[in-house]
C-alpha cells in the first residue's frame, strides 16, 4: 500500500541458478513504472547465490495516479543470458486521496432581478467525488436554484454547475443594491461509489480539506434609474410653468391677435359693425362743449349743410397732449336724421394711441393709431344717426408722432371726415 504523495518500499530476491557469474538488469513495466525505481538498477550473482534489491514506490499527488489496487511488473533481464529473462508481479494498492478546488464565474452579476451563475468544480483527488452544492444570503432576500445532472465527479474531471439567484422584489427607483450571498461546496460529505478499484469504499478516502465557500454577489438594478427620474422631474415642472406662465401669455396674445384682425376686417367693410348698442356708454362731452349752442358750432371748419335730402359733409378735427385724452362731436340737428355712407379717418402724424367712434350710442369701433395713416369706411346700407344724436371721436394719446416736416409733434391730432345725408324727420 502506498500514499500518492509519499513513498513505500518492497524487496525482490533474485537467486542465480546458472553456472557462471551473471549480472540481472531490472525494468519496471506497467501503470506504476513512472513513479517507481529498483535499487539497485544491476545486480552480480556467483552461481548458487541470491541477492536483493528493494522496489522504492514514489507516486505523486496527483490525480493521474488513480486509486485503487494496479499491477506492478520488474522484468529481470539476465545480462549473460538475456532468454533466461524473468518477469515477477505484484499489485500495489494506491490510497485515495480528496482535493477539491471550486470557483464562481462571475463573482458579480448585475441584474434587475435575476442573476445566472456558474459553479466551476474541478476533482483533483484521484478517487470520484460527489459534491453537493448549498447557497445561502445573510439578509434571506435572495432565492437560488442549482441546475445539476452530475452525481458524482470523476478524477481530473471538471464541470460548471449554474446557479440562479433571484430577488424577491423589484426596485422600481434608486440606486443599485448589492446581495451578497455564499456558496458551500461540501466535498466533506462526498460519498464514492462503491465498490471503486478493488474495494476502496467512502470510508478511506482522505477528506484533507475543508469545504470550499464561495463569496458572490448580485447588484440589483432599479427598473427607472435615477436620470429618469430627474427628467421625469423636469418635465412636470416645466409642465406647470407652461400651464401657469406661458399658456396665459399665449391665450392672450391669441386674443390679441383675434381683435387686431377683426379691426383690420372692420376697416376694409369686411365685416360689418354690430347694429346693437354697445352697454358702454359714450363719454362725456368735453367742457368747451356747452348745451346751449346750436347744431354744428362745434363742428369746426367744413361743414355743409345742405337742404332736405342733400348731400352731407362733416369734418371732425379732435386734438388732444400726449399722455391726456380729447373728444369733438357733431350733434344732428333737430328734427332730422343723418345718414352716414362714408367714414374717412386721417392719422397724418404717425400718432400713437386709440382712437374711438361713436354713432349716436352705438361704438362704432376702436382703432390703434399706429396701425394706421388714412383709413376709409363705406356703407352700402347708410347708418341712421337720429335727432340730437352725437357723432364724436374720442382720442386717448400715447404719444404724439412725427409728420412729414420731421419734427416730433407736441399734440396728436386726428381728422375724422363724415359724408352722407341729412334729411327732415317725417311728420
Amino acid at each position: 500500500m502506498v500514499t500518492p504523495g509519499g513513498e513505500a518500499t518492497t524487496t525482490l530476491t533474485v537467486r542465480n541458478g546458472t553456472d557462471i557469474v551473471e549480472a540481472y538488469e531490472f525494468e519496471v513495466v506497467g501503470d506504476c513504472a513512472a513513479w517507481t525505481t529498483v535499487e539497485p538498477a544491476r545486480l552480480s550473482l556467483y552461481p548458487g547465490t541470491q541477492g536483493t534489491v528493494t522496489v522504492v514506490l514514489r507516486p505523486p499527488r496527483s490525480a493521474t495516479v488513480h486509486a485503487g489496487e494496479t499491477p506492478l511488473a520488474v522484468r529481470v533481464r539476465p545480462v549473460e543470458r538475456p532468454d533466461l529473462v524473468a518477469v515477477p508481479e505484484m499489485t500495489v494498492r494506491v490510497e485515495p486521496f480528496q482535493q477539491l478546488r471550486a470557483w464562481l464565474a462571475p463573482q458579480r452579476r448585475r441584474a434587475w432581478r435575476t442573476g445566472r451563475f456558474h459553479v466551476v468544480l474541478h476533482n483533483q483527488g484521484n478517487a470520484p467525488i460527489a459534491v453537493p452544492l448549498t447557497a445561502s444570503d445573510p439578509a434571506e432576500e435572495l432565492r437560488f436554484r442549482v441546475e445539476s445532472d452530475r452525481p458524482a465527479l470523476e478524477p481530473d474531471d471538471q464541470v460548471e454547475i449554474r446557479l440562479r439567484a433571484r430577488v424577491s422584489k423589484l426596485i422600481w427607483f434608486g440606486r443599485p443594491t448589492p446581495k451578497p450571498f455564499l456558496v458551500t461546496a461540501s466535498p466533506a460529505s462526498a460519498l464514492v461509489e462503491e465498490p471503486v478499484h478493488a474495494g476502496i469504499s467512502a470510508d478511506t478516502v482522505q477528506f484533507d480539506e475543508r469545504p470550499e465557500q464561495l463569496d458572490g454577489e448580485l447588484l440589483q438594478l432599479p427598473i427607472l434609474p435615477r436620470w429618469l427620474l430627474a427628467l421625469l422631474a423636469l418635465l412636470l415642472a416645466l409642465l406647470l410653468l407652461w400651464y401657469t406662465l406661458f399658456l396665459p401669455q399665449v391665450k392672450s396674445a391669441a386674443k390679441e391677435a383675434a381683435e387686431n384682425r377683426a379691426q383690420e376686417m372692420a376697416q376694409n367693410g369686411e365685416l360689418v359693425p354690430p347694429p346693437e348698442p354697445q352697454p358702454e356708454p359714450p363719454p362725456a362731452p368735453p367742457p368747451a362743449e356747452q348745451p346751449g349752442k346750436q347744431p354744428g358750432e362745434d363742428a369746426g371748419p367744413g361743414l355743409n349743410t345742405a337742404p332736405n335730402g342733400g348731400q352731407f359733409s362733416e369734418t371732425i378735427r379732435v386734438v388732444s397732449d400726449g399722455g391726456d385724452s380729447a373728444s369733438r362731436v357733431y350733434r344732428v340737428p333737430e328734427g332730422k336724421v343723418l345718414f352716414i355712407t362714408d367714414l374717412v379717418l386721417a392719422n397724418f402724424q404717425g400718432d400713437e394711441g386709440v382712437l374711438t367712434i361713436y354713432f349716436g350710442e352705438r361704438q362704432l369701433t376702436t382703432i390703434a393709431l399706429e396701425t394706421f395713416r388714412n383709413q376709409d369706411y363705406h356703407w352700402v346700407t347708410p347708418i341712421a344717426v337720429p335727432a340730437d344724436a352725437r357723432v364724436s371721436g374720442v382720442v386717448n394719446c400715447a404719444r404724439p408722432g412725427t409728420p412729414p416736416s420731421g419734427q416730433q409733434a407736441d399734440r396728436c391730432v386726428e381728422v375724422l371726415h363724415v359724408n352722407g345725408v341729412l334729411r327732415d324727420l317725417p311728420r
